[in-house]
C-alpha cells in the first residue's frame, strides 16, 4: 500500500502528464490552424446559393502550395487594396458593364479576405455573357462555356454582361462569387496574384444542414 507521500507524487506525476497532453494538444491545433487549416465565416450573399451569408467553411491553407488552385475551386485570398471601390489597375479605372471585365492586376494587396470561385487562370481567355463565364483555356482553340449550375440566375442586370474578351496575365487568377448579380469580383478589380491567395475551400462545417465537402 503506498504511503502518503508516494500517492502524492503519483497525483502530482499524473496531473503534470495531463497539463503537457493538453498544451501538446493545444500546440497541434494552433500549428494546424495556422498552417493548415483555417476556419472561415461568410460574409456577403456572394457565393449564393453555394454559400450562405454566416456559413462557416474550412480553408486548407496548404493547397496552394500542392498544385492548387484549379479552375472550379473556392478560395480565399486577399482582393486588390481597392477592390471595395471597384478600382480596375493602378490607375483607378472604372469598367464599364458590357465592355471588357478588368484585366490589370493591381499591385498593392488590401488585408481584407474576400471568398470567391475561380473561373480563368494563367493564359486563359474569358468573356461573361448574361453571368455565364465562357472560357478559352490557355493552349486551346474556342470559348467553352462554364458548367456552373452552382450560380444564381444572373437576372437583367448589366453587370451580367462583359462581351469583350481578355486574357489573364500571368501569375494571376479570376474570381467571380457564384451569385452573379451580386458580386464584388474580378469583372471590375482584375485578377489576384497567386501570392494573394490563403487557401481552397474544401469543406462547410456550419450549419448542420450545410456538412459537406465542398
Amino acid at each position: 500500500m503506498p504511503s502518503v507521500r508516494g500517492a502524492l507524487k503519483l497525483r502530482s506525476r499524473a496531473l503534470v502528464e495531463l497539463i503537457l497532453t493538453a498544451a501538446f494538444a493545444v500546440g497541434i491545433a494552433w500549428t494546424a490552424e495556422a498552417l493548415v487549416v483555417k476556419p472561415y465565416r461568410i460574409p456577403s450573399s456572394s457565393m449564393e446559393p453555394t454559400l450562405v451569408v454566416g456559413e462557416r467553411v474550412i480553408v486548407n491553407r496548404l493547397a496552394t502550395e500542392l498544385g492548387a488552385p484549379h479552375v472550379g475551386e473556392i478560395v480565399v485570398f486577399h482582393p486588390p487594396a481597392d477592390a471595395e471601390q471597384q478600382e480596375c489597375g493602378e490607375q483607378g479605372a472604372q469598367v464599364t458593364p458590357g465592355g471588357a471585365p478588368c484585366a490589370t492586376p493591381s499591385r498593392h494587396e488590401a488585408s481584407v479576405n474576400f471568398i470567391k470561385r475561380v473561373v480563368a487562370g494563367p493564359g486563359d481567355r474569358l468573356y461573361v455573357s448574361g453571368g455565364h463565364v465562357y472560357r478559352e483555356a490557355a493552349g486551346t482553340t474556342g470559348f467553352v462555356r462554364e458548367q456552373d449550375s452552382y450560380t444564381a440566375p444572373c437576372g437583367t442586370s448589366s453587370e451580367c454582361n462583359f462581351l469583350r474578351p481578355i486574357t489573364i496575365p500571368a501569375g494571376t487568377w479570376f474570381m467571380m462569387g457564384d451569385n452573379r448579380g451580386d458580386s464584388d469580383d474580378s469583372r471590375f478589380w482584375g485578377p489576384v496574384p497567386s501570392t494573394w491567395i490563403i487557401g481552397v475551400a474544401v469543406a462547410s462545417y456550419w450549419p448542420l444542414n450545410k456538412l459537406g465537402a465542398l
